[in-house]
C-alpha cells in the first residue's frame, strides 16, 4: 500500500503536457484525451485555489520548421500541421499566474526556462500529467528527476497512444522516479 500523499502548494507545481489541441484530437489509451483534459482541469483549479504553481507546457514550431529535430529516424514526425494545432486547450482556463512553457522536441526542459521558472519559485515536486505518457511525459519526468525533483505521476490523468505504451511507463519507469497516484489521491493531497 503506498504512503498517504501530501503536497505543499507552495512547493509544488502541477506540469501539464501537451495538452493542445492537435494532440486532444488523438486517440489515446487507457483513457480518452477527454478525460485526461476533464481530470486536468480539475486538477489545475485545485492547484490554483490553493496557491500552487500551474505549469501549461505546449509544443510547437517555427513558420519555417527551422527549430525542428531532423535527425534520421524510422518513423518520421509529421512536418505539417493544420492552423492552431499548437493552441493550448481553452478548458484549462489559463490564469495569469500560470507559467507557459513552449518546447520544440518530447520533454519540457531541454531549451527552455522551465527549471528557472520552478527553482526561482521554490518548486521541489513537481506533479506532471498530459499526453502522452511516453512521449513529452515520460521524457519532461526523467529531465525532471535528473534535475532532482520528486515527482508525483497523476496516472489517470495522463494517457499513451496505446494502452500498452502507457502501461508499460506506468508501471516500470514511474516507479522508479516518483510515486504514482491518482486524480483523486492528488486532490486530497493539496490543502482545501
Amino acid at each position: 500500500m503506498a504512503d498517504a500523499l501530501r503536497l505543499d502548494p507552495k512547493q509544488t507545481a502541477l506540469v501539464l503536457i501537451d495538452l493542445q489541441k492537435g494532440i486532444l484530437g488523438r486517440q489515446t489509451a487507457p483513457h480518452s484525451a477527454g478525460d485526461v483534459l476533464e481530470r486536468s482541469v480539475r486538477l489545475a483549479e485545485r492547484f490554483r485555489a490553493s496557491g500552487g504553481l500551474v505549469v501549461l507546457v505546449h509544443v510547437s514550431f517555427s513558420a519555417d520548421g527551422g527549430d525542428r529535430l531532423t535527425q534520421p529516424v524510422d518513423s518520421p514526425q509529421p512536418t505539417s500541421a493544420p492552423e492552431g494545432w499548437d493552441e493550448i486547450s481553452p478548458d484549462l482556463r489559463r490564469d495569469p499566474r500560470d507559467i507557459v512553457i513552449t518546447k520544440r522536441q518530447w520533454g519540457a526542459f531541454y531549451g527552455t526556462p522551465l527549471d528557472l521558472q520552478l527553482r526561482r519559485r521554490g518548486t521541489t515536486t513537481i506533479a506532471i500529467g498530459g499526453i502522452a505518457t511516453n512521449f513529452g511525459v515520460e521524457s519532461t519526468a526523467r529531465d525532471a528527476y535528473e534535475r532532482g525533483y520528486a515527482l508525483v505521476f497523476v496516472e489517470d490523468a495522463m494517457a499513451g497512444l496505446s494502452q500498452e505504451a502507457h502501461a508499460f511507463a506506468v508501471s516500470t519507469i514511474f516507479p522508479r522516479l516518483g510515486r504514482v497516484r491518482s486524480t483523486e489521491e492528488v486532490l486530497k493531497a493539496l490543502p482545501t
